[in-house]
């Protein structure tokens, strides 16, 4: 069946948009992500706060000391949305939705041990909380 030329500048758009939405999640170029840290989160490396900030794309300190329940304040000083939240697995799994730029989480962790914590929305960004 031939096509018609509405029907063809139909398709050409829809190609177009799909093309241009590929690979996207609705969140800034993923291009130039910081990468992981290569230094492992232990008691030796971690940083003593209360609190982590969200900023350049990355946890900052990626891997925290805070003692059982105190609580660790999570803030978004990025232009983005983000998430914290705990790795499948963890003893006291939370989710903080998503933090808009300036808004905060706050959440005391009772259990001592290491606690990974990523972003859902940008699955390269993550860090670790050592509970003590």
């Amino acid at each position: 069946m031939p096509r018609t030329a509405p029907s063809r500048a139909l398709a050409a758009a829809l190609a177009a948009s799909l093309i241009a939405l590929a690979g996207c999640d609705g969140t800034p170029d993923d291009e130039g992500a910081p990468p992981v840290p290569p230094v492992p989160c232990s008691a030796a490396t971690a940083t003593a706060t209360t609190e982590v900030l969200i900023s350049g794309m990355q946890f900052v300190p990626f891997c925290a000391t805070v003692a059982a329940g105190v609580p660790l304040t999570f803030t978004n000083a990025d232009a983005v949305e983000h998430t914290v939240t705990s790795d499948a697995g963890q003893p006291e799994p939370f989710e903080s939705g998503l933090l808009f730029p300036g808004q905060q989480f706050t959440r005391a962790l009772s259990t001592p041990g290491t606690v990974r914590v990523h972003d859902r929305l940008h699955p390269w960004m993550s860090g670790s909380v050592i509970v003590q």
